[in-house]
């Protein structure tokens, strides 16, 4: 599939029972720079338009359409509880959410099933969002951002494959679908649990000021310090059974190459 150039391989995906749309430039891999923004979006909305048009011209469509988004939907919205119901936030990052979601919406009017996985902080080894903290937490530096106090929504990607193969069976599973662990906690928990995980002692952060000079400022303040307390209403009520469902246990597994 190529976006940037309007063309997909339709033949490839005529006759599955499923399709699975994942791609997207990372979030916070680079600085938010104006260009940078719009690689992010175009390579979310453009790339589900193309997909989504072109599914909607099959013959045989496929059943289901799994189509990624993200927790960053609901914006910053500090303590809050936020469910599959919770209304839309602002910044940039739930502007491109609102336009990557609707972007699925003429599959749902063609009658494919559309789940749209709103994912968190997914935690696996060898990258993602845990590779850049490593090294600071192995030198004892703790890696909090800011106060501390924003909360972490964080899976496991051992449970987000296991989530994805749900949605893609369980056909109750529709609209947005937020996939997190049950219990989001705060970034000065994470970083806590992070280094008793790797046998150090977290005494370090970085403070608001420092994360705006050396990430920017926005992605900085959507990213590092926004805090999106998202909890899985949706797969919890269709029986999905998370592995991990506590911090310190998934971020051993994840370090122990179990996840």
């Amino acid at each position: 599939m190529e976006p940037e150039n309007g063309t997909i391989d339709a033949w490839a995906l005529e006759r599955l029972d499923a399709v699975v749309h994942l791609a997207g430039a990372g979030v916070g891999e680079h600085r938010w720079t104006r260009s940078y923004k719009e690689t992010i979006r175009r390579s979310r909305v453009e790339g589900t338009r193309l997909i989504v048009e072109t599914l909607t011209h099959l013959a045989i469509p496929p059943g289901v359409l799994v189509s990624a988004s993200a927790i960053g939907w609901y914006g910053d919205r500090g303590d809050e509880v936020l469910t599959e119901e919770s209304a839309p936030g602002e910044g940039f990052r739930a502007e491109v959410c609102r336009e990557w979601e609707a972007a699925t919406e003429p599959a749902a009017s063609a009658g494919i099933r559309v789940a749209k996985m709103r994912f968190g902080i997914v935690l696996g080894a060898g990258g993602g969002y845990l590779g850049p903290l490593m090294l600071p937490a192995r030198l004892g530096l703790g890696m909090r951002f800011g106060d501390g106090s924003q909360f972490l929504s964080w899976i496991t990607c051992q449970d987000t494959v296991a989530a994805v193969l749900k949605t893609i069976e369980d056909e109750t599973l529709s609209g947005a679908v937020n996939t997190t662990s049950p219990n989001p906690v705060r970034n000065k928990e994470f970083a806590r649990e992070l280094s008793r995980t790797l046998g150090r002692r977290a005494f370090g952060h970085l403070p608001r000021a420092a994360l705006e000079v050396a990430a920017g400022k926005q992605l900085a303040r959507e990213v590092l310090l926004s805090s999106q307390r998202a909890v899985p209403n949706k797969l919890l009520s269709a029986g999905f059974a998370f592995q991990h469902t506590e911090i310190g246990d998934g971020l051993s597994s994840v370090l122990s190459g179990d996840s």
